[in-house]
């Protein structure tokens, strides 16, 4: 754990001792809080499932963003093989970078609060769906950074991180749209790869303010999986 902590605290300072970091933290801001806020006042809805139904394509964006140089900076730099030769083990390393990345995007994520804050005052909002919301868009943002960190292990450029992780992340985002299109060429196989991997019925279970094991499990699993993937090929670079 100690090693651990030592790769978070190095990683996480990385990012606020740029201004990169407070420009992305605005950005988000600005996008998902004021998209969102203008419909609002004109709706008068008190709830904040236009809010949580924008995330996932905005997080496409933020999430990849903030993983493509998780990996893909150390390679440019050279320190990527100066990290393989510390006595630490890979999976020390990646945690460290995967929770540093995480807490950067929980902090953006609470800057969003004021919205139920807001809502309270106005009207009368579900709170439980507010709760269950914010817990589906922790978890969005955890997967989201499991696959960016996995896809920026993979390449050099933080560019070429960007672009293939916010892709890699749309597939579970976009996946439901075609799953009809894909089971007229292959009967059934849409249908299994979208209740396997497509995000919207576990996440908007979550925005309803519907909260079950089984959609939290597999946020959970699939975010391991891409963690224990990295620390696999972390694995066998540090002893390649």
């Amino acid at each position: 754990m100690r090693n651990t902590g030592v790769i978070f605290r190095r990683e996480l300072a990385a990012y606020f001792n740029s201004p990169i970091a407070y420009i992305f933290i605005i950005v988000f801001l600005v996008l998902t809080a004021g998209l969102y806020m203008t419909p609002f006042f004109l709706q008068g809805q008190a709830d904040m499932r236009g809010f949580f139904g924008l995330l996932p394509f905005f997080l496409l964006i933020f999430i990849p963003a903030v993983s493509m140089r998780l990996w893909a900076e150390d390679r440019r730099a050279g320190t990527f093989e100066l990290l393989m030769t510390l006595p630490l083990r890979a999976s020390e390393v990646m945690a460290g970078k995967y929770l540093a990345a995480l807490v950067f995007y929980l902090i953006a994520l609470a800057g969003t609060l004021p919205i139920p804050i807001t809502l309270g005052i106005l009207g009368n909002p579900d709170g439980g769906a507010i709760v269950t919301g914010y817990l589906g868009a922790v978890l969005l943002g955890a997967l989201y950074l499991s696959v960016g960190i996995f896809v920026s292990g993979l390449v050099r450029d933080q560019i070429t991180a960007f672009i293939l992780g916010a892709i890699a992340c749309f597939f579970f985002v976009g996946i439901g749209w075609v799953a009809l299109f894909i089971d007229g060429w292959i009967p059934g196989l849409g249908t299994f790869l979208d209740g396997a991997f497509g995000l919207s019925d576990h996440y908007e279970s979550l925005m309803r303010g519907v909260l079950q094991l089984g959609d939290v499990a597999w946020f959970l699993v699939l975010a391991a999986a891409f963690l224990a993937l990295n620390t696999y090929w972390l694995e066998g670079r540090k002893h390649g």
